[in-house]
């Protein structure tokens, strides 16, 4: 059985429906802009002198900045001796293969788990990850900022004052999205996601939730070390 397709129609009628959306399109824009303004705005509060473990041993979440001021953290979730952690992570994480040009607005981006480091680090080459990993089970740092063990992903941005370091900004859930390039080439597909949870015209594709994603398995196949072909 054939998928449906759009509606035929003349190049006026098509301008025309464009023209239309268009108005919102620009309106999403807009409001992303007031939503970013709103966010420079924000308050944020001072954090204890946290100790993450990275590649080297014992480090300060100060020093995680590596002299820069501002700091993006991907809370990974982690399963303790899994061989594949969750999908959703390793293919958010696995898009971030470019991000040199954080230096000139004076920020890094890091991943930091609750799992063990050593695990933490071979599962970074197992799937080819390219951000610095980071391990919070020594500390309760993962739970302070509502990406505990055993719970789900999320992102915080941080602050840096010197030698104290403030939490800004925080999301989980499809509050990530906006940082993901992959959506939002989906979404502009004709068919969009593909997923029973969108709303599509009768007759549209449409499969399970997080069926088309890439699992960690193909992640690694594509961007891990050799011997993970």
């Amino acid at each position: 059985m054939s998928n449906a397709l759009p509606p035929i129609v003349d190049h006026q009628t098509w301008r025309a429906a464009l023209d239309e959306l268009r108005k919102r399109e620009k309106a999403a824009t807009r409001e992303l802009d007031a939503i970013a303004a709103q966010r420079r705005r924000l308050p944020m509060v001072e954090l204890p002198d946290y100790t993450l473990i990275g590649a080297e041993g014992p480090i300060r979440l100060v020093d995680v900045f590596d002299g820069r001021s501002q700091l993006i953290v991907y809370h990974h979730m982690w399963t303790d001796a899994a061989e594949w952690q969750c999908g959703g992570c390793t293919g958010f994480t696995s898009q971030f293969t470019r991000l040199e040009f954080l230096d000139n607005y004076d920020a890094r981006f890091v991943i930091i788990t609750n799992g063990p480091i050593d695990e933490a680090l071979a599962y970074k080459r197992k799937v080819g990850n390219r951000m610095e990993w980071y391990s919070s089970s020594a500390s309760s740092f993962g739970a302070d900022m509502d990406a505990p063990p055993g719970g789900g992903f999320a992102v915080n941005v941080f602050l840096r004052d010197g030698e104290t370091v403030y939490r800004t900004w925080h999301t989980n859930g499809r509050g990530t999205e906006q940082l993901s390039y992959t959506f939002g080439l989906i979404d502009i597909l004709p068919w969009g996601r593909q997923e029973e949870w969108q709303d599509s015209p009768p007759g549209w594709p449409s499969h399970p939730t997080y069926s088309g994603w890439a699992d960690s398995p193909e992640i690694a196949r594509a961007y891990g070390a050799k011997d993970n072909a």
